[in-house]
């Protein structure tokens, strides 16, 4: 099982060799010293676009997951994705065999001072956007979604409250996707969390969807309002672009989970009706007003 979890985590750096050409535009940019993919929503949206802020996993880079910020996009929202120091793609400079700053499987050895960087670099690349010209006219700060895959859930669970020390204000919902969420589990840490958060995992993700869905897991310890949808036949590259029968499902729910709590639209059904794909559907929703 340990050696299965390194293997998955560490798997996304397989993304160099697979990166599907994306169906529409993609912008990059230099800003607060990162590499940064832009996804704009369509013309004559809102004036100004809802955010969502992605971080990629070890060893993936930020056009890991087009499917999904393509399709964020399309749905209105204004997507970032940096590159962090671990990229090995899309420009990054790491190597498939650098090891993480602690091991996967020594728990106790991680703290807020594991990964770090990744956090600086989310917490930089906001503030550098916000002091742009032509990025403040079109992004809408009051509206921030953040969305990570495996190493990149790590960072933005602990960036939702995780944590504390990591803490960025103005969060309204958090999409951890095969997140690895084992230190905060260890240390009992997510009851911190100050944003709704849907935990995504797969039947085949064996070295991280088990923590999440255990009795007294990721899903148990966060607060309500919590989501947890678990795809059938998904491993943990599912939330990349590597090719996967669960891609139009993980879009499906993100976008309800995060127009209802990033948006602020109405409820939609769908965020609670299991799909044929999904072998398990959990949530806890804030009281009806």
């Amino acid at each position: 099982m340990l050696g299965m979890l390194r293997r998955s985590i560490a798997g996304v750096a397989l993304l160099t060799l697979i990166l599907i050409v994306p169906a529409a535009a993609e912008e990059h940019i230099s800003i607060a010293g990162l590499r940064v993919a832009v996804w704009s929503p369509p013309a004559g949206g809102e004036a100004k676009a809802p955010v969502v802020i992605f971080s990629h996993g070890f060893h993936g880079c930020a056009t890991q997951s087009r499917f999904l910020t393509e399709a964020l996009a399309q749905a209105g929202y204004l997507v970032f994705a940096p590159n962090h120091r671990d990229a090995t793609c899309d420009g990054g400079t790491a190597r498939w065999r650098d090891k993480p700053e602690e091991s996967f499987v020594n728990l106790q050895a991680w703290s807020d001072a594991v990964y770090r960087d990744r956090a600086e670099d989310i917490h930089r690349l906001i503030a550098a956007l916000e002091a742009d010209d032509r990025w403040s006219a079109r992004a809408d700060w009051d509206r921030l979604g953040l969305a990570g895959h495996s190493l990149g859930g790590y960072t933005v669970l602990g960036l939702a409250g995780a944590w504390p020390s990591w803490r960025l204000a103005g969060v309204k919902a958090v999409l951890a996707l095969s997140p690895y969420d084992q230190p905060f589990i260890a240390k009992k840490t997510l009851g911190g969390l100050a944003a709704p958060v849907m935990y995504q995992g797969g039947t085949r993700d064996l070295g991280i969807t088990p923590s999440v869905a255990k009795p007294g897991g990721g899903y148990d310890q966060s607060p309500a309002p919590k989501y947890f949808v678990e795809f059938d036949r998904a491993g943990h590259l599912a939330w990349s672009d590597f090719p996967s029968e669960a891609h139009a499902d993980i879009v499906a729910y993100a976008r309800a989970f995060l127009d209802r709590y990033v948006k602020g639209a109405p409820a939609d059904a769908a965020l609670t009706r299991k799909h044929p794909g999904v072998v398990e559907l959990r949530y806890a929703e804030p009281a009806r007003q």
